[in-house]
């Protein structure tokens, strides 16, 4: 025993003692008060009440218009992911075979729309998606359709818009994979017959995929929680779960419904990430042994 106390070293967890500190203030203490008040009742006439029941949590599971709310949302995030998927991979690919000073001028344009607002780049694309935006006038000059296409209040408007908010994301992700690759380990393919598809599908994609997964995980979570852009682009009847949550809090003041849906919205998040991350490491056994 006192041999163990004397091996005992404190400085890291002195050193680690911060940021446990931030982490418990930030952010388990208000997931811990928002838990207490999803659990507390609301009347229009008393507001919160201190009684303690699953009577919010029983109202979503039982309405159908809360579960076609968590549907629309889950499948505007998941063809959000999908698409971020199937542009940001291969840019990053082809981003990391770009010599300077092309590679530096690219990856500052796929990777400006970090440096612009949310709101203000939700907001460009509200422009461009108006019936007399440029994307309109641009089909109907070139008579691919003859008539305006409806874009704003669309679930595919939504995951258009949030894919450009959220593919820097992806790209970084996939980029910070690549850099870890062996260009030798490519070469050696090609030397030995291998077709490009083959090397690609053999040699690339296997060592590109751990990107992808954790691109995908951070695309779902935003797309799955952000609010500006379904609100802008979505509008008041396409709603999704944080629109709801903002609804429920500040127009129906019904706080301990918000603070549900909130919690449910984390737990889908933190299920879908956590299964992500399995089927990751379940691929990297297959492959690794």
């Amino acid at each position: 025993m006192t041999a163990a106390l004397r091996r005992f070293d404190p400085v890291p967890f002195i050193l680690s003692l911060p940021t446990a500190l931030t982490l418990g203030i930030f952010l388990l203490v208000p997931l811990a008060a928002t838990a207490i008040l999803s659990l507390q009742a609301f009347s229009l006439y008393t507001g919160i009440e201190s009684v303690f029941n699953l009577d919010n949590y029983r109202e979503i599971f039982s309405d159908d218009y809360f579960g076609e709310i968590f549907l629309r949302t889950a499948r505007i995030a998941a063809f959000t992911t999908l698409l971020c998927v199937l542009i940001g991979a291969p840019e990053a690919v082809i981003l990391m075979r770009m010599k300077a000073p092309w590679r530096g001028i690219f990856l500052l344009v796929a990777l400006g729309p970090l440096l612009i607002s949310v709101v203000s780049r939700t907001l460009g694309w509200a422009l461009l998606f108006g019936s007399t935006g440029v994307i309109n006038d641009a089909l109907i000059a070139l008579g691919i359709v003859d008539e305006p296409v409806r874009f704003m209040y669309t679930e595919y408007g939504v995951v258009i818009a949030l894919a450009h908010v959220l593919l820097p994301f992806m790209i970084i992700s996939v980029m910070t994979t690549l850099q870890r690759l062996n260009p030798m380990v490519e070469s050696a393919s090609y030397s030995l017959g291998a077709s490009a598809f083959t090397t690609f599908r053999r040699v690339i994609l296997p060592q590109v995929l751990p990107g992808i997964f954790a691109g995908s995980i951070i695309v779902f979570a935003m797309a799955a929680s952000a609010f500006a852009t379904p609100q802008i682009i979505g509008g008041r009847r396409l709603k999704v779960v944080a629109t709801l949550v903002y609804d429920e809090y500040l127009f129906s003041l019904n706080w301990p419904l918000g603070a549900a849906l909130a919690l449910l919205l984390f737990a889908i998040i933190i299920v879908v990430a956590v299964g992500f991350n399995r089927l990751a490491e379940a691929r990297f056994k297959r492959m690794y042994g």
